[in-house]
């Protein structure tokens, strides 16, 4: 069974991000999302939650149950390994991965000797992330931070070798605030660099089908290839490459496009009907959760991961 601590620190961020997209849909997402960083308090709780959740229970899980092969983590880090040291094509030599690490919380990947990682998370858990918006930090020629080492303001173009999205886009309460994200990964890696993105998927394989190829045509007319998708225990994981051609991966969308398929990335969630009537998770008062909140929970975050009968 979840301890009482895992289950409130998980209503948290649950409720936090059914708020920003509640938000959403009366006022702009941008000035949602404005509003959102200016809540300190909110977001040094977010942190904490999601950095105690990572490493006492989540990453401890994986330990005690033997389940690395649904681990993110290991996901992440084998094939964005796999994809740069064997890759054939590269129109470059790498010796070291450069990995952007977007939304790090805790920068799990610095203890891996062939990545260097530049880790950025709008509220740091860990004195090596930098504070940074990737929503609204410039792009420029050349990787600089603000005379303060905590924070980064710009990135640079065409730098880096990898990008990991790890449950970063269900944090974006809009669809357009999600297409901005991978546009933004598609401008700073190098040419053939990937895309490397996790997203939370406890239903059976095949449930999410249609919106995950709707999800492969948008970032195909982004000038990103699919070149792996894999459904583990509780994510959905994809690999999207930089196209050095990005009329490759265009043409790829106009011949295999369906008739449902639109240029929008929507999440599960955006389709849920259901409202926050106040604020009572995210102030910190008590209220209790139904059957279908716990499911949600355990399907939002179970792949980082939780064991199978935690949430029953």
């Amino acid at each position: 069974m979840a301890s009482e601590e895992q289950l409130a620190l998980s209503g948290l961020i649950k409720s936090v991000h059914q708020r920003l997209r509640d938000s959403s849909k009366e006022t702009p997402p941008d000035q949602v999302w404005r509003e959102h960083l200016q809540n300190e308090d909110l977001l040094r709780r977010y942190a904490v939650a999601m950095h105690t959740l990572a490493t006492c229970y989540w990453d401890k899980t994986m330990e005690v149950s033997c389940k690395k092969d649904n681990s993110r983590i290991e996901w992440v880090v084998m094939k964005a390994l796999d994809e740069n040291f064997n890759y054939q094509h590269h129109p470059y030599e790498i010796s070291r991965v450069r990995l952007l690490d977007v939304g790090s919380c805790y920068n799990p990947f610095s203890k891996f000797a062939d990545f260097e990682v530049t880790a950025i998370d709008i509220a740091p858990a860990h004195e090596s992330v930098k504070y940074c918006d990737f929503l609204e930090v410039p792009l420029c020629q050349s990787l600089t931070t603000d005379p303060k080492p905590s924070s980064i303001d710009s990135l640079p173009l065409g730098y880096f070798d990898a990008v990991a999205f790890c449950l970063l886009l269900e944090y974006m309460p809009s669809s357009d605030q999600r297409l901005l994200c991978c546009q933004k990964a598609y401008d700073v890696l190098k040419p053939e660099g990937i895309l490397l993105v996790i997203t939370p998927d406890s239903r059976h394989q095949g449930a999410n089908a249609k919106l995950m190829k709707n999800w492969r045509f948008t970032l195909g007319l982004m000038g990103f290839t699919r070149i792996k998708i894999e459904k583990l225990e509780h994510v959905t994981c994809m690999v999207f490459r930089k196209s050095i051609f990005k009329e490759v991966s265009e043409r790829w969308c106009r011949i295999h496009k369906e008739d449902y398929m639109t240029p929008v990335l929507n999440i599960p969630q955006d389709f849920n009907n259901d409202t926050m009537s106040n604020a009572d998770d995210v102030q910190g008062e008590h209220v209790e959760k139904s059957v279908e909140d716990m499911v949600e929970i355990r399907e939002m975050f179970g792949g980082l991961p939780f064991v199978d009968d935690e949430m029953n």
